[in-house]
C-alpha cells in the first residue's frame, strides 16, 4: 500500500492528477481505519502505471477509460490499431513536409536573389505544395489545423469572461505549506465540512482556494489555503482558522480541471481588455489575490464525488475598471 504522496513521488505525478484520474474513475484509493491517509492497492498502482504508459504514447484519457473497464482484449486492440493509424497519417504529412522543405533548400541555393519568389511557380513545388495539401484529411490535422488558427488568434479573444461581485464572507481557513499542500488542505477542510455537518446548514457553502506562498525556485515546497464560506455564528475548530473574506469584483473563467494553464489566457484577456485592468493584493505570494473555486466541492466533501458531474473550477481574477 502507498498514500498518495508517495504515489506522487514515485511516478513524478501531480497529487492534483491522482486525484483527476479518481474522479474520472480510473482509479481507486482505500481508506484504512484510524489511518489518516487514504492509500493505493497493488491493482491501481499498476493501473495507473498503464495509464501514464498509455498517456506518454499520446493514447486519450477517454481511450484509456475503455481499455481499462472492458475485459475484450478485441476493443482494447482495436483502440490501439486506430492510434497507430493516427501516427502513420502524421507520420506521412511530416514526411511531405520534409520533403517540401528539402525541395526549397535545393530550389533556394539555386536561385538568386531576384528569382527566389518565382519559386512559386515551379511546378515540382507546387506539386508537392499539392501533395501536402491532399495528404491533411485525418481528423486530428484537421484539429491541429483549427488549433493553430485559433492561437494565432489569441486565446484570450475567446474567452467567455464573466464579472462576478463576491460579497464580504465568514469563511473557515485551512492552511498548509510543505508536499502537496493542496492534498493536506483538502483533507482537512473536507472532514470540517463533514464533522461541522456544514451541507446541511449552509448547502450554497462555496470553496475558494489559493497558493499560499507560490512556487518559486529559491523555496524547497510552496503552500496552499483553502476558505470554506459558513454560517456567521459556527465554529471553527483548529487546524481551521475563522476569517473574513473581502471579496470584490473578479474576472472569472471556468475551466475543466486540471487546465491551470489557462491562467495565462485570463491574465492576458484583463491586460487587453479596454475595460478593466488586474488589481488584487499586489504580491506573488498569494497569486495577487487570485481565487479558484472549486464548483461542487462542498457536496462532494459530504457525500463523495459524482462521477457523472464534470470536475470544473472558476479561476477568478481580480479586476477594476480602468481609470480608478
Amino acid at each position: 500500500m502507498l498514500t498518495i504522496t508517495e504515489v506522487s513521488r514515485s511516478y513524478q505525478v501531480s497529487t492534483r492528477m491522482l486525484r483527476y484520474y479518481e474522479q474520472q474513475g480510473l482509479i481507486a484509493s482505500l481508506r484504512i481505519p484510524d489511518y489518516a491517509y487514504r492509500v493505493y492497492d497493488e491493482e491501481n498502482i499498476a493501473r495507473l502505471r498503464l495509464i501514464l504508459l498509455l498517456r506518454r504514447l499520446r493514447v486519450p484519457l477517454k481511450a484509456i477509460a475503455a481499455i481499462l473497464s472492458s475485459n475484450d482484449a478485441e476493443q482494447a486492440v482495436r483502440i490501439l490499431q486506430e492510434k497507430i493509424a493516427e501516427i502513420d497519417a502524421e507520420q506521412h504529412t511530416l514526411s511531405t513536409i520534409r520533403e517540401t522543405l528539402a525541395l526549397f533548400v535545393q530550389r533556394i541555393g539555386l536561385a538568386d536573389a531576384d528569382r527566389r519568389l518565382t519559386l512559386l511557380e515551379d511546378e515540382a513545388l507546387l506539386s508537392a505544395v499539392n501533395a501536402l495539401q491532399l495528404s491533411n484529411t485525418t481528423l486530428k490535422e484537421r484539429t491541429l489545423m483549427t488549433e493553430l488558427q485559433t492561437a494565432d488568434n489569441a486565446r484570450w479573444k475567446i474567452l467567455n469572461v464573466r464579472h462576478v461581485l463576491l460579497p464580504e464572507t465568514t469563511v473557515a481557513a485551512f492552511h498548509f505549506i510543505g508536499p502537496d499542500p493542496e492534498q493536506h488542505v483538502d483533507a482537512m477542510a473536507a472532514a470540517f465540512v463533514r464533522n461541522s455537518g456544514l451541507y446541511a446548514a449552509k448547502p450554497d457553502a462555496r470553496m475558494f482556494g489559493f497558493n499560499h506562498p507560490n512556487p518559486a525556485p529559491d523555496r524547497e515546497h510552496y503552500g496552499y489555503e483553502v476558505w470554506v464560506t459558513i454560517p456567521e455564528g459556527m465554529d471553527v475548530p483548529a487546524p481551521g482558522v475563522k476569517k473574513i473574506m473581502p471579496g470584490g469584483l473578479y474576472a472569472a473563467h471556468t475551466i475543466d480541471f486540471p487546465n491551470f494553464h489557462e491562467w495565462q489566457w485570463l491574465l492576458d484577456w484583463a491586460m487587453n481588455s479596454p475595460s478593466y485592468e488586474p488589481a488584487g493584493s499586489g504580491s506573488p505570494e498569494d497569486m495577487f489575490g487570485s481565487l479558484e473555486e472549486h464548483l461542487n466541492w462542498v457536496h462532494n466533501a459530504h457525500y463523495g464525488s459524482a462521477a457523472d458531474v464534470p470536475v470544473r473550477v472558476d479561476l477568478l481574477l481580480p479586476v477594476r475598471k480602468r481609470g480608478k
